[in-house]
């Protein structure tokens, strides 16, 4: 589901700066207003279950009013150019 048309606040802004976000809920920060902002997206669209994809269990902090499952993923490198190459002309 493609939550753009319910994002509110913060996350609305966000997606237009990033475009390329896509239809990725993302979770921008902590803070207040950026968890109002992401439980007011999250419980106004319509849908059957929320994916959380998230490092932390964002239902101790959002309350969200649909059934929820959460994922998890992890990276395994294979050959070169590695994760941290990737992210040096970032870095520097």
């Amino acid at each position: 589901v493609d939550p753009r048309p319910w994002a509110t606040g913060r996350l609305a802004e966000t997606f237009e700066l990033y475009p390329e976000i896509g239809t990725l809920l993302p979770a921008m920060g902590y803070g207040d207003e950026q968890v109002a902002d992401l439980q007011k997206t999250i419980n106004a669209v319509e849908c059957d279950v929320v994916v959380i994809g998230t490092p932390i269990d964002l239902t101790r902090i959002v309350k969200i009013d649909k059934p929820t499952v959460r994922v998890s993923y992890e990276l395994q490198e294979i050959g070169e150019p590695n994760l941290q190459q990737l992210l040096a002309s970032f870095i520097d």
